[in-house]
């Protein structure tokens, strides 16, 4: 299970981001992950399948690699109408094991910062898969 501070870890151990708002952080100045409670709209949409837990919204590289992240497992990551077409998926921060959880920001963050800052960044870490 993780939690904010697993989120805030892993998104500190990567350069050029910072929490600008709590539980709201950026690369490069381009959002990255962010609190995102579901909202009455989202609770209507998922039904049995809402809960109260923590949400956190993240980016992902296309709607595409959300929507197979939703298929691959979609005890932990979901979606609704209001990311259509968007890039972000949501996460249940009690059901991600924290190592995947930091996989998936190190994903997010690859997508939101300049080509050069990333591949600089995978270059001393080629245990990241790309």
């Amino acid at each position: 299970m993780a939690t904010w501070e697993d989120v805030r870890a892993a998104v500190a151990a990567l350069p050029g981001t910072d929490e600008p708002r709590p539980r709201s952080w950026k690369a490069h100045g381009r959002p990255l992950a962010w609190e995102r409670p579901l909202r009455d709209r989202d609770r209507e949409e998922l039904g049995d399948a809402a809960w109260p837990g923590d949400v956190l919204g993240v980016r992902t590289a296309s709607p595409d690699a959300k929507d197979e992240l939703v298929r691959a497992a979609p005890e932990v990551y979901v979606t609704t109408s209001h990311f259509d077409g968007y890039p972000a998926v949501l996460v249940r921060l009690e059901r991600i094991d924290p190592e995947e959880l930091a996989e998936l920001l190190v994903d997010a963050w690859l997508t939101q910062v300049p080509r050069t800052v990333a591949r600089a960044w995978l270059e001393k870490h080629p245990e990241v898969p790309q």
